[in-house]
């Protein structure tokens, strides 16, 4: 079974994935610095991992972080990451900027959960 990793599991976005995720039976760890984070995953009963303990052998590593700190945090997260393992970040325009950290061992996913898809499914040629 794949291991993922979600990071910012108690932050704004974190924490409405980790309401389904724990729901889920997929083998999910939650990573959370932030003591407000912190203490709503554990009122959840959410066991919180270390980024040493849950990062090197994830296979997917969620970043559902602000998009402020993308840069600085996909620095701290992505060089812990495994070889063949995929990370999914929930902003293009970091990806954009050039402000993640890149490997070229690793897969990029990159969505915007709250922005229509670029490429939409169209059933006739006015729509597009």
């Amino acid at each position: 079974m794949l291991k993922i990793t979600l990071t910012g599991a108690g932050g704004k976005m974190g924490l409405r994935l980790t309401r389904n995720l724990i729901k889920s039976r997929y083998n999910i760890s939650y990573l959370e610095v932030n003591s407000v984070g912190i203490q709503k995953l554990k009122e959840m009963g959410v066991t919180i991992c270390r980024q040493e303990e849950c990062l090197p052998d994830a296979d997917i590593v969620i970043l559902a972080v602000p998009d402020t700190s993308l840069e600085r945090l996909s620095g701290e997260i992505i060089p812990l990451m495994k070889a063949g393992s995929m990370i999914t970040i929930l902003d293009p325009a970091a990806a954009l900027a050039g402000k993640l950290y890149l490997r070229d061992d690793i897969s990029y996913f990159i969505a915007h959960p709250a922005h229509p898809s670029v490429f939409n499914w169209e059933p006739d040629r006015e729509a597009m």
